[in-house]
């Protein structure tokens, strides 16, 4: 059995993970949705503040490892956090609840913010408090097998999550609304909170160490020292090395173990371009399926439900490249951590700039619109005379035949904001079943598609004709469903059935509705019938004229559905998960193996900050707006991630491998740890490794 010898605490742990790493995953999956539909942020702002909290989440794993090392330990550490990170999940449930009219924006910041501090500050501790719990050297092998089901149990939680919370959001509906929100995210909380109720369970069985101080204070202080002391010293006593004016307060061997450390973050300065890209996978990944067709048979995928492609691929890839990738690049000479961590970025560049391919073909799909400074009327002419539209002294007039709509071309506004419109009848014949003019004053404003319908009611005096103004942008509603308008020259009934749920719409005249794709019955005036189907991404526009005992009915779509398959961003799922393996197990395996035992949670933390510093990264390219295009962004992102792993090269290149060959360090007195320091034999360099595919031999080192 697998927990055979394991201790029994380790099971609370692990079912802590599993539910903290749900709830996490919960939120993050739909939280740019959330933005974008129920906020109404852009998707430029969506974005940026969608990567912001990413980048607190691995900010804050530094303060909590300084918390559980220097202060309250371990335990009292994850329970205290994680009623914080419990309280932010329920916050932000509540604030998706539209009856209670709470200040939504002010609340999802605040429950963002505690989610970020939670579960950024136990990032560090979880799997350490689970290390704590084996006797060592005693259950080593235990120890191995554990974090290998901690890993396990960590991505079968965000799996699940990934499949389930979009579900939840869109095909249940609750306060009235189409989606539910509300129990997305309570999903989430609630298992957040089962998490600490488990974790609770399993105290009388844990065991608990006291804090012992933190190693990042200490290099903090080391470093800080040094250069006070240089400054002070650089004359009097000047040093060969800026980190031995520590010496004589801190001693060599935490100098020379910081200076190790110092030479391997060099090497991180490139790396957190790479979590730029990774992470784009929850927020613009997410926004170009948003137009895209999910239907597959009678299942649709949701936008945000591709995510599990992301965990289910890493769990697949781990062992496919284990036995056979990485046996085949061994026989090209790529052996070396920072060979594979290159490819890892490059193959990053490659996902990145796929999406962009993917991008160009969905821009080339979607409807001119007016730009900055400039807008379009949408001219309707619901009657059966021709009318002549007079604008202001710099549009030419424009004639509108009988039962015809007419897109002017892009209109120029830079100065001109109100305008008088004149609607007259074209022609000298004797119309007189029309109404003669009608006049009206819009305030055009940039970017905007004004919508005109002539509307006449045939029970009022014929001298009564009206110029209706709606807002008629071609752009999809933010959720993807279908928008549809009716527009009619009589103030008759409408209403829509839908053919598959039997579920029954009341219709406003000129006013645009969101319905469900598929089929729906359309009744006017109580007998006239039509059956229109709607899909998503699609805006339509359908007018109803009855004059003299005739019906006509037109259908206008304004922009079409969406017809680029979800499943075309499988490939860049692929090879981003591909790169992942590449890049973060890779990284991780190379930050503990080079480090001095005394430096390695040092340096974990320092590579959770490569990624908040990635996050950062995309904040402050998207805030500059460079190009209206997002493929275009896309493009740009991948060639600076080439460029980025160029600069990597270039200093991998001048990187010496160390092999501490004198056992475990963390069995050696400091004398044994200086005189081993002696003896680090430098490995050939990264520039050979490059250079040529000779074999060159694996470092093994003992941990």
């Amino acid at each position: 059995m697998v927990f055979t010898n394991f201790p029994k605490s380790v099971i609370f742990i692990l079912l802590n993970e599993f539910a903290e790493r749900f709830a996490y995953y919960g939120i993050k999956t739909i939280l740019v949705l959330y933005m974008r539909m129920k906020l109404n942020y852009s998707d430029d702002s969506a974005t940026t503040i969608f990567h912001i909290f990413i980048s607190f989440v691995y900010f804050f794993p530094l303060a909590g490892a300084i918390m559980a090392d220097s202060w309250l330990g371990k335990f009292a550490t994850i329970f205290l956090l994680s009623i914080i990170y419990a309280f932010g999940s329920v916050i932000i449930s509540f604030g998706a609840i539209p009856i209670l009219k709470t200040p939504v924006e002010a609340i999802t910041v605040i429950g963002m913010l505690m989610i970020a501090v939670g579960s950024g500050g136990i990032k560090p501790c979880v799997a350490a408090f689970g290390g704590d719990q084996y006797k060592l050297p005693k259950q080593a092998v235990e120890l191995v097998k554990f974090f290998s089901i901690f890993y396990f149990t960590m991505n079968a939680g965000s799996l699940i999550s990934t499949l389930l919370t979009p579900t939840l959001r869109e095909d249940v509906h609750c306060f009235g609304q189409e989606d539910c929100y509300f129990l997305a995210f309570a999903v989430p909380a609630i298992l957040m909170i089962i998490s600490i109720v488990i974790f609770l369970l399993g105290k009388p069985f844990y065991t608990i160490t006291k804090p012992t101080g933190n190693m990042v204070v200490l290099v903090s202080k080391c470093i800080g020292n040094a250069i006070v002391t240089k400054f002070k010293e650089r004359k009097t006593k000047p040093r060969s090395y800026w980190l031995e004016y520590a010496e004589p307060k801190y001693g060599k061997t935490l100098v020379r173990d910081v200076s190790i450390l110092l030479k391997i973050l060099v090497l991180f300065l490139p790396l957190p371009f790479f979590w730029a890209l990774f992470d784009q996978q929850s927020s613009r990944w997410i926004l170009q399926a948003t137009r895209m067709n999910g239907r597959v048979g009678s299942i649709t995928i949701k936008p945000d439900q591709l995510q599990m492609l992301s965990h289910l691929l890493i769990l697949v890839f781990i062992p496919f490249f284990q036995f056979l990738i990485y046996p085949i690049l061994a026989v090209v000479g790529i052996k070396r951590p920072l060979q594979k961590l290159t490819i890892g970025g490059i193959l990053a560049a490659v996902a990145i700039a796929t999406s962009g391919f993917i991008e160009l073909k969905l821009e080339s799909l979607e409807p001119v619109i007016p730009r900055s400074g400039q807008a379009q009327f949408h001219l309707y002419n619901l009657l059966r005379c021709p009318y002549r539209f007079k604008f202001n002294e710099n549009l030419p007039d424009v004639i509108v035949p009988p039962h015809v709509h007419y897109l002017t071309n892009m209109i120029d506004i830079p100065k001109y904001t109100e305008w008088r419109i004149e609607a007259r009848i074209n022609g000298t014949e004797p119309y007189d079943e029309c109404p003669e003019s009608a006049t009206t004053f819009v305030d055009l404003k940039e970017r905007q598609v004004l919508g005109l319908s002539l509307y006449h009611d045939t029970k009022s005096p014929l001298e009564n004709l009206e110029l209706i103004q709606f807002e008629d942008n071609p752009i999809m509603s933010k959720s993807g469903v279908p928008l549809v308008r009716f527009i009619t020259s009589h103030p008759d009934t409408i209403s829509m059935k839908n053919l598959d749920s039997s579920e029954t719409i009341n219709i406003e005249n000129f006013k645009r509705h969101t319905v469900k794709p598929g089929l729906w019955r359309v009744t006017y005036d109580y007998q006239y019938e039509v059956d229109i189907k709607v899909r998503t991404g699609g805006v339509y526009s359908y007018v109803f004229d009855q004059r003299l005992g005739n019906l006509t009915f037109q259908t206008y779509s304004l922009r079409s559905a969406n017809s680029v398959h979800m499943l075309w961003q499988i490939p860049q799922y692929v090879v981003m998960a591909a790169g992942e393996v590449m890049f973060s197990i890779t990284g991780l395996e190379f930050s503990y193996s080079q480090a001095p035992v005394s430096m390695k949670s040092v340096l974990q933390a320092c590579w959770l900050l490569t990624i908040a510093v990635g996050n950062l990264m995309v904040v402050f390219l998207t805030s500059l707006k460079f190009f209206d295009s997002q493929a275009i962004e896309f493009f740009l992102f991948a060639v600076l991630m080439i460029i980025d792993m160029g600069i990597f090269i270039l200093l991998a290149m001048r990187y010496k491998y160390v092999e501490y060959d004198h056992g475990t360090e963390a069995e050696m007195s400091d004398e044994e740890k200086h005189e081993a320091d002696l003896n680090i034999m430098p490995s050939e360099s990264e520039e050979e490794a490059y250079s040529d595919n000779e074999d060159v031999t694996d470092t093994d080192y003992e941990e």
